[in-house]
């Protein structure tokens, strides 16, 4: 699509409140140099930011020989977002402050074949109702609330048009979502919101090019290329858990057979250990999680099963992280989501042994393999921030006089919070 002048404004106002986020307080000047911008451009943005405000003046830096640099920061009482992970065993939801700081979390247990939209919907209706409630926040200081949900979605339209693991097909998640949540609401998948979330915050911060793997009960790759989120053009890339890794392999819930999904997600990883030990212990048939705590901990106390599963689950998954290092050369490949975290070091170690007997020397020489840091839900992490590119993209398509009233409501509506707040030691 071709972009507008609108369409790049908009970016850089996103790119400029992202490197304030990240890197706060700091000053117009250093903000010309990280974005590459010109500095009366980043200062007709930051302007715009804080008549918004999201951003507020937070006095001067000294600086060589010239006048001293004024500095902003993120205002973060002006305004809240609400990030949502929808999986296929749980739905999370996290309250952020506009510095991205975690102010309420709520989580919703989804019963297995508990699958229908309606059903999903009413987890996610009840877990944001409860994250606001515990927040104590304003309705109208709710920026938006930002939907992953596993599958490939129309961001637009605001359908999942495909989401394998339920066979759900041309959902209107965003409509029925609508009927229950009253704030701006903003689609897209777990990979994407991983993506963003290890760029922002995580591993891939910094780095031009990087690959997040996200492993849960599905499988998938986001992508991070030449410093940006990488969507492709039907906003389908990173589909990787769908590549074929096994000839004639395992049946896929796509309908195709030997994915990398059925060997190296929950499900998978649950089919490797009955195969290998039918009557084991460490097997909990109905339940993912508590059979993937098991073989952790089961890993820890040197259990012979648990350990074997493990290296046959990192032998899969490092051939096929090995295609994505030949195939995109990044500088680090992630290792994010719930999957990741719970087998921790042991399947790190493993996959990095798995990766350099696969991966050409040349593009493995250049690559980092890691867990992410990120201490909170990644998933929910980024889809705020897509909730705050909504809400500056709303902004933006605001006629000029509304603006400008929309502008004076959010600083009021932020003095009155500042008033209300008690700052904190």
């Amino acid at each position: 699509m071709k972009r507008t002048s609108r369409d790049i404004r908009t970016a850089n106002r996103y790119g400029v409140l992202r490197q304030i986020i990240a890197h706060s307080p700091t000053s117009r000047q250093e903000l010309a140099a990280a974005t590459g911008l010109s500095l009366a451009t980043v200062a007709t943005l930051v302007g715009e930011l804080l008549d918004l405000g999201m951003l507020t003046e937070v006095g001067f830096e000294d600086s060589a020989g010239g006048r001293p640099r004024g500095l902003v920061a993120v205002n973060a009482s002006g305004g809240a977002l609400i990030g949502v992970d929808i999986a296929e065993t749980y739905v999370r939801v996290e309250l952020f402050d506009l510095a991205l700081n975690v102010l309420a979390r709520a989580a919703e247990d989804m019963r297995p074949g508990e699958i229908r939209p309606e059903q999903v919907v009413g987890h996610v209706a009840t877990a944001v109702g409860s994250v606001v409630a515990q927040a104590g926040v304003e309705g109208a200081r709710v920026l938006g609330v930002g939907v992953s949900v596993p599958g490939q979605v129309d961001r637009e339209a605001g359908v999942c048009e495909y989401a394998p693991n339920w066979d759900w097909h041309d959902v209107p998640l965003l409509d029925l979502l609508s009927e229950h949540i009253a704030y701006p609401l903003y689609l897209d998948n777990p990979l994407r919101a991983c993506a963003v979330a290890e760029l922002w915050f995580g591993a891939a911060r910094g780095r031009g090019d990087a690959v997040v793997v996200n492993l849960g009960t599905g499988v998938g790759a986001g992508l991070a290329l030449g410093g940006g989120l990488h969507r492709g053009v039907s906003n389908s890339a990173g589909e990787w858990g769908h590549t074929t890794l096994v000839l004639d392999g395992r049946l896929c819930h796509c309908g195709n057979h030997g994915c990398v999904e059925t060997y190296v997600g929950a499900p998978g990883i649950m089919l490797n250990l009955r195969e290998l030990s039918p009557g084991s212990t460490l097997l909990h048939p109905e339940d993912q999680t508590a059979t993937i705590n098991a073989l952790a901990r089961g890993v820890a106390a040197q259990d012979p099963v648990a350990t074997k599963v493990v290296r046959d689950t990192a032998r899969y998954l490092g051939a096929a992280i090995a295609d994505l290092v030949n195939l995109l050369n990044p500088e680090v490949v992630v290792l994010s989501s719930w999957v990741a975290a719970t087998l921790g070091e042991p399947l790190l170690a493993e996959v990095r042994e798995a990766v350099a007997r696969h991966a050409l020397r040349r593009p493995l020489a250049a690559t980092e393999i890691v867990l992410s840091p990120i201490p909170t839900d990644p998933v929910c992490l980024g889809a705020a921030t897509f909730a705050l590119e909504g809400a500056l993209t709303s902004a933006s398509q605001k006629p000029a006089g509304g603006r400008s009233a929309a502008r004076r409501a959010t600083t009021a509506a932020a003095a009155a919070a500042r008033s209300r707040t008690t700052p904190r030691s």
